[in-house]
């Protein structure tokens, strides 16, 4: 809200409440930011069904930004801080999808991050795609690398982020993204460029447009909404 100066309120496709659905009958004309890593089923086929009888804009989501390798570097840079040194070898542990290109956000960050990072730098899947978080980090051993960090590609805790704290062997896990200053600013910026007419008032009474971000709260399904 700092950000854009807009209203902003929160909705979940499932799983959790308010529904995305309910949030945006109160907001006809939102804009609709798909809080999302990845662009599967989620954020191509069920964010735009629930927002197209409320003429509400939907944005692209968050896949494939560099803003999102950014901060899964400064996560990472901590998570190495806290186990007492640097990675060798790096996982990027995505959500995981069986769509395609719904892997496409997850590859893309581990390709930016690559550049940012002097160690090997591979993709795993939580769920829906292979290799797993476990399957890479015990590869990587194999390969002769010790200490294998998890760079993790998912928004906000839940029960991917319980699994990959559980995988053995690695040497950090790192924390979700979703709260990152620069993930922050990439939904500002996803909010700036949809460019709606405005349709609602802000707390000032000046006009003003309502904003919606659809997000997945443990980067598996499910997800929520803000507008």
């Amino acid at each position: 809200r700092r950000l854009t100066g807009a209203p902003v309120a929160v909705g979940h496709l499932d799983h959790q409440t308010p529904s995305l659905a309910h949030v945006l009958a109160d907001r006809p004309g939102a804009v609709v930011v798909p809080l999302l890593l990845g662009d599967g089923y989620h954020r191509t086929v069920d964010i735009p069904a629930v927002a197209r009888p409320f003429d509400c804009a939907v944005t692209p989501g968050l896949s494939g930004e560099h803003a999102v390798a950014l901060a899964l570097h400064d996560r990472l840079r901590a998570a190495e801080r806290a186990a007492g040194g640097p990675a060798d070898a790096v996982v990027v542990a995505g959500a995981g999808s069986s769509r395609p290109g719904g892997n496409d956000g997850t590859l893309r960050a581990v390709e930016q991050l690559a550049v940012l990072l002097p160690v090997p730098v591979i993709a795993a899947y939580c769920s829906a795609s292979a290799p797993g978080p476990a399957e890479a980090v015990a590869l990587l051993h194999g390969h002769g690398f010790r200490r294998v960090a998890v760079a993790t590609h998912l928004l906000a805790p839940g029960r991917f982020t319980r699994a990959l704290a559980a995988v053995p062997g690695t040497w950090a896990v790192a924390e979700p993204i979703g709260d990152h200053a620069r993930v922050a600013g990439l939904v500002a910026t996803r909010y700036a460029a949809a460019g709606r007419p405005d349709r609602t008032a802000k707390a000032d009474g000046t006009a003003g447009t309502d904003s919606t971000a659809k997000a997945d709260p443990s980067g598996s399904v499910g997800g929520r909404a803000a507008a």
